[in-house]
């Protein structure tokens, strides 16, 4: 059997374009094992298909929602062998919406503080300063 293909469809760089993902981001996707290995043509091009700008397109958008890449290989290991659950998924989900009100909570926490500090610094050009006071108090 023949492993090349015809030139037909897109190169990375198509894939980056249409995607807005970068070519260093797509080959360490593919270095994972999170994108599958494209077919190549007789002169060697990975050529990719609506399936990896479908996939990939799924990976950018996971993490722009804060879904880390074992999360998301946990979700695409699902998908790809057809054992999703709306349950399974909502579980994971809930969990990782858990870990992001745990992560405000902590910004939140950071916010107050640092607030407090700057309100009691003057600004002024003097050595004396809060904010570092707060800084080396721990």
């Amino acid at each position: 059997m023949d492993d090349h293909v015809s030139g037909k469809g897109l190169k990375r760089a198509e894939l980056a374009r249409r995607t807005g993902c970068n070519l260093e981001t797509i080959r360490y996707y593919e270095k994972i094992t999170m994108m599958p290995e494209p077919p190549r043509t007789a002169a060697g091009y990975r050529v990719y298909d609506e399936r990896h700008v479908a996939r990939l397109r799924f990976i950018l958008r996971g993490r722009e929602l804060g879904f880390s890449i074992d999360d998301l290989r946990g979700l695409l290991g699902l998908v790809d062998g057809g054992r999703q659950t709306c349950a399974g998924i909502k579980a994971m989900t809930e969990r990782h919406l858990a870990d992001i009100r745990a992560k405000i909570a902590d910004l939140q926490r950071i916010e107050a503080v640092l607030d407090s500090t700057a309100a009691q610094c003057s600004g002024e050009q003097v050595p004396e300063c809060p904010v570092l006071e707060a800084l080396a108090a721990r």
